[in-house]
Parts: C-alpha cells; structure tokens; sequence
C-alpha cells in the first residue's frame, strides 16, 4: 500500500491554527487555508450533521461486544508484537497507543497512567468508534477515509474536545483483499507535533500487513502438506484453496493464484467465476476443489466422525478423496458433542448454557467457535452454530459413561454422561455405544 511522507505540513503557529479554524468554521474567510485534507475533512464532518461542540451520536459499545469484535479481527495475534514495536513511542514520549477495527471502533488501548485518564475523559475508550461521522476530524477516522497515514495537530481537529491533543494514524490493509481491516494510532497532548509519530505509525501498519501476509503463505503451506497426498490419489483434476481462496496446490489443471469463494460455501457442488463447478470436499485451513467429470459425481458424501473414545478426542473426517483427522482441545471437544447432540444447532447462548451453565458467556463461546472454524471450516455453520447439513456425522461414546470427557464439568457432559448410565441399565439396548445424527 502506498505511504505518505512520515511527516505532516500542520502550521507551525498554534494561534493561527485557532484563528483559521474559528474562521472556516464560522463560514468566515481565513487568513490562510487549511492544509486540503483537514478543510476537507471538516466540510465531510459539517455535511454529516456534526457540530464541534456536540455529542458523538453512536455511544461505546459494551465490553462483550469489544471482546467478540476483538476475537473476530485479523489483527488479534499481532497485538502484542505492535505494543512491543511501538513501546518506546508509547512509554517514554508519552503517547496513548489505539488499534481500532475497520469502522473506525477502538479495540486494544495502551499507554501511561495520565495518558489513559485523560484519554477515559475525552472518551476515547475501547468500543468508542472514533469515525469521522461520530468525532470529526482526527488521525484515525480521516486515515480510514483518506485511506493513507494522516496526522491532525491539535486545532485541526473538529471537535472543541479534542483540541489539546495530536494524533498520528495510518490505515492496515489486508495484503490479499486490499480492503481495510483496521487502523493504528498515536495520540499525544503537546503543543508542538511529535515527528515521531507519523513514521512509528507508518512502520507499525507495514507490521501487521507484513504478519497478514506471512500468515496467508502459512496458511497455504499447511493446506499443501494435508492436501498433497489427496491430490495424488485423484484421477482427475483438482485444486487445493486456503479458506480465502489462495491456490496451494493443483493437479490436472492450471489455476489462477486465487479464486473467489462464496462467504457461505458448502461441501458439495459449487459453481465459481472462471472455473465452473466444481465438488468441494473440506480439508484443515481450506477446501480440495475437485473438477468432475461427469453429473453423477456432483455430491460427494463427506463423513465427520466424532470419536469421543480417544483420549483426546478426535474429529476424522472422510471424502471421496481421502481422510483426514483433528484432535480436539477440551472445550473445542465439549462443543462438538453439543452440537452432535443438536442436529438442528444452537445458539450462542445456548451453547454458553452447554458449556458454563451461563447462557450470558457468548462473547466466550463466539471466540471458541471462531476459533474451532478455523480448522474445520466448512463442516460447521453459524447462526445457529451446527454441524452443516451437507454432510453426514456421527458421534463413537466409550462404553463407560465416566470415560466421557473425563474430568470435564460442563453441564452438556454432565447430561450425556447421565443418559449413557440410563441407557445402559437397559440389558437390550445398545444407546449410547455409538450414535449417528
């Protein structure tokens, strides 16, 4: 993505920087005119209604909604490698640290005691959204819409607020989409502006592209060690794809370097720009994408076998192509049997009540999910969370009830442990041995 010089041409004379914004902002004719990105910035801010006295019309959103936002952001696994990159910045110039998502919404802030009093007193909080259209001009909301590292000096700010401070932000890209996925930000309380903070900024967004990219080639190299020895076993052509499209492997065929999946693909026949259909089969962080070569071979059984017998649990699954397996984490293993228990799904909430007996833990529970989703993919569906309709799976339950999840509390484990023990006072029945669903 291309950067802006890491530094800023604000008015070096504070008093003119006041006099120019009370002119412009009072329709009146400045002695000089503002630098054209902030001018503009504050017309956008006047057109959305905004006035620099007034109230952000969007309050913060609540903590278990920061937490589910911050679990679902691509940027989550860098955090703390941009808090280490940006400590010097942070603690020893005296800058309050911010990393918001995509919409402008601050997810993770760090910085000194007064830095983050002062900050709680402007409201600059985790889950305050700090867009244009809510706060006017300032480093994160303009960067978003500039879409290129900005800094606001003080009275460049539009709103009477945020005048004693400076800011410095720059936009993170997503190295494969190009979109946005969020900003990095340096604010400070000075007079003068900080010639630090734009290229510290700068420095820490071509960070996280840099870790988004390295992550996306990880990705595909994991996909390409699973995927190959189904590839080979293919009479015909075939391509393996990361969940975001990225070709790792192929046979039979010359694919571009990616392709666009549906958001809401399913294992089964699936019809793509510029390839056809084709059979999607899952595989751990992506999909085998198989060209068939005749109608009768469009809907492939994929089998998901949970084997609770194992000790630690596994999910195996099997296509036409192959077999491959998972081993589950506890929790990871305790959501499977709920939702192998659930054929019609459950809710966040739900869930949570499976898990903790607290319906009120989502934000827990969406975290686990996504993360269970990242290996699994297309084998589970949201809202409500299931094992997808497109494929077949059955749960293996050892012969002893106790043996289930041993040392798990969950109520979900609790309750299945109980049906097993009645089940098995019946001399007759074989329930709770093995169970399709």
């Amino acid at each position: 993505m291309p950067r802006a010089s890491a530094t800023f041409d604000a008015p070096t004379d504070l008093r003119a920087q006041y006099r120019i914004r009370s002119d412009v902002l009072a329709g009146r004719s400045p002695e000089q005119q503002p630098r054209p990105i902030v001018r503009a910035s504050w017309d956008r801010s006047r057109t959305l209604g905004l006035t620099p006295d007034g109230v952000p019309p969007t309050p913060p959103v609540t903590a278990s909604e920061v937490e589910a936002q911050r679990s679902a952001s691509a940027l989550r696994p860098m955090i703390d490698q941009l808090a280490a990159v940006l400590h010097g910045a942070v603690d020893s110039a005296g800058m309050l640290l911010a990393v918001t998502s995509a919409d402008a919404r601050i997810l993770w802030r760090a910085g000194p005691a007064p830095m983050r009093k002062y900050a709680d007193e402007l409201g600059m909080v985790p889950g305050a959204t700090w867009a244009e259209g809510n706060v006017g001009t300032n480093g994160i909301g303009t960067a978003l819409v500039e879409g290129k590292p900005v800094g606001i000096h003080q009275a460049e700010h539009y709103a009477e607020g945020h005048l004693p401070w400076s800011c410095a932000a720059a936009p993170i890209r997503d190295p494969l989409t190009g979109e946005q996925v969020g900003a990095v930000d340096l604010s400070y309380r000075s007079a003068a502006v900080n010639p630090l903070a734009l290229p510290h900024v700068v420095m820490a967004a071509q960070l996280a592209e840099a870790q988004l990219r390295q992550r996306y080639h990880e990705s595909a190299e994991r996909l390409r060690t699973h995927a190959a020895p189904m590839l080979a076993r293919l009479g015909g052509p075939a391509i393996a794809v990361t969940r975001d499209g990225i070709c790792a492997a192929s046979v039979g065929t010359e694919p571009p370097a990616r392709l666009t999946l549906p958001s809401d693909i399913k294992p089964g026949s699936v019809w793509l720009p510029g390839i056809g259909t084709v059979i999607a089969e899952p595989v751990p962080d992506g999909w085998l994408l198989r060209l068939p070569d005749d109608e009768s071979d469009d809907e492939p059984t994929t089998v998901v076998r949970l084997d609770l017998t194992a000790s630690p649990a596994i999910v195996q699954i099997t296509g036409q192509s192959g077999s491959w397996s998972h081993t589950l984490s506890p929790r990871h293993s305790e959501i499977m049997l709920s939702l192998a228990l659930h054929a019609g799904g459950r809710s966040a909430s739900e869930l949570a009540d499976d898990l903790f007996a607290d319906p009120a833990r989502t934000v827990t529970v969406r975290a686990e999910m996504s993360r269970l989703r990242r290996t699994l993919g297309g084998l589970l569906d949201a809202m409500p969370y299931r094992i997808s309709e497109h494929v077949r799976a059955d749960a293996a339950l050892p012969d002893d009830p106790q043996m289930l999840l041993p040392g798990s509390s969950a109520p979900i484990v609790v309750r299945t442990r109980a049906d097993l023990a009645d089940a098995a006072t019946d001399a007759d029945s074989p329930a709770g041995r093995h169970r399709a669903y």
